[in-house]
């Protein structure tokens, strides 16, 4: 995973969990804009959500960046 990918998870998980709690669900559709502006990064964050970890649609912020950090 590119460190831009990463750096824009933990963004992502930190703003969510600092708006609605730590039991606040995110997919990775949430790292991107509602558009298809860079395929080649949706397909990192897919194959890393879906193939390298198995995870569900929605997961928990605070796993998913734990996974990432």
């Amino acid at each position: 995973m590119t460190i831009s990918l990463k750096h824009k998870i933990i963004e992502v998980c930190d703003k969510k969990i600092a708006q609605k709690g730590g039991t606040v669900g995110v997919s990775f559709y949430a790292f991107f804009k509602n558009k298809n502006d860079n395929p080649e990064l949706l397909m990192e964050a897919a194959t890393w959500w879906i193939k390298t970890h198995k995870l569900d649609h929605f997961e928990k912020a605070v796993k998913i960046k734990k996974l990432v950090e």
